[in-house]
């Protein structure tokens, strides 16, 4: 497929040596990030036609480039299709494109839906892929179209999709109906409520470090003034909370696709536009971190009784982080933190370690 029906090649900007935008390249590279711009916002009852997406790559391009060594693409901005659907097929395409490069895509704008296109993208490279979601909402609503209501139902119940865990990250208690919170827990996928995620990363970092896919509602990140997201919110994480966790998501061990979605492009708030150049500059970070990351691996270990049946919990001396499990691959051990292991040293071991 020739992209370059689709994709609206972006405009160049003059910047200094030092900013990240004197690092940018405009086509697909192997072991890069790609950036993508999307305009389609049916699926969120938004338009499709092409957005300007100028005011915020501005503020990226001028952000300092630092050490950062991974290649950094801007492939431009999508041609939404005649259809929702026409969109979903052609961002799979480019998506196919970037797994082949071993470059990891990341998709900023358009609905939430789009975390359908990533996976399925992602799908047909890999099966068992482990999916975090960042949303206020956990939508798992039926129906033949997809949108930001019913993607997620499209995703879970799939009979061709292989998903090996979902984590549900900063749904609000008082945004959603008790019966789709009820049916993830009974099939066992982790819901963490916003207020577990504010002020520290700490205990939902685990969520992010075996993620192969990762998808970011807007919507989750709290407004004030003129709107941040499509579907505007009071409370949500705040601007230093989001970046962090953008940190953390690049920082994942896996990480093959990442999605910003919900975004409000209308927006004519400068300080909107530099929030999410930011988000995706602490995504960079922490891709550039893990990327330096040592290959080789030494652990402690430890041994915690409670009610005479020994648990083991294991603690990578490079990085300090947590796991949880005896068996000498740590790919079948499961990532937990610190506070993990001190409850368990105190008698209470989290359900998500026992499970079957």
């Amino acid at each position: 497929m020739d992209f370059e029906d689709f994709i609206i090649s972006p405009r160049n900007f003059r910047t200094e040596s030092w900013q990240i935008g004197n690092k940018i390249t405009k086509e697909i590279k192997e072991d890069s990030i790609v950036l993508l711009f999307v305009s389609d916002y049916r699926g969120a009852g938004g338009e499709a036609e092409v957005q300007d997406f100028t005011a915020v790559r501005k503020e990226f391009y001028k952000l300092s480039q630092l050490d950062f060594e991974i290649p950094i693409v801007d492939l431009g901005d999508l041609v939404s299709g005649k259809s929702v659907e026409d969109s979903h097929y052609i961002l799979q395409e480019v998506l196919s494109a970037c797994h082949y490069k071993r470059a990891i895509p990341v998709i900023i704008g358009g609905s939430n839906d789009f975390a359908f296109s990533l996976f399925s993208g992602l799908h047909f490279h890999q099966k068992n892929i482990n999916y975090t979601q960042i949303s206020n909402i956990i939508s798992i609503k039926q129906g033949e179209m997809i949108n930001e209501h019913t993607f997620l139902s499209k995703i879970l119940g799939s009979k061709n999709f292989s998903i090996k865990n979902y984590h549900h990250l900063g749904y609000q208690k008082h945004l959603n109906e008790q019966d789709s919170v009820k049916l993830i827990k009974e099939v066992e996928f982790d819901i963490v409520r916003l207020a577990e995620m504010m002020n520290s990363t700490e205990k939902t970092e685990p969520f992010f470090r075996k993620a192969d896919l990762v998808t970011v509602n807007c919507d989750a990140i709290e407004s004030f003034g003129d709107a941040f997201s499509m579907n505007p919110q009071v409370n949500g994480l705040n601007r230093r909370e989001i970046c962090a966790y953008m940190k953390e998501i690049g920082l994942s061990e896996n990480l093959k696709s990442v999605g910003i979605f919900n975004y409000n492009i209308y927006s004519e708030n400068q300080l909107n536009h530099q929030l999410l150049a930011q988000m995706l500059w602490y995504l960079i970070e922490g891709i550039n971190i893990q990327q330096s990351h040592p290959k080789e691996r030494h652990y402690e270990m430890f041994y915690v009784l409670i009610e005479d049946r020994q648990y083991a919990f294991k603690r990578d001396t490079f990085s300090n982080l947590w796991y949880f499990g005896d068996d000498e691959n740590i790919e079948n051990c499961i990532p937990c933190s610190r506070s993990d292991f001190d409850e368990a040293k105190k008698g209470w071991l989290s359900a998500r370690f026992t499970k079957s």
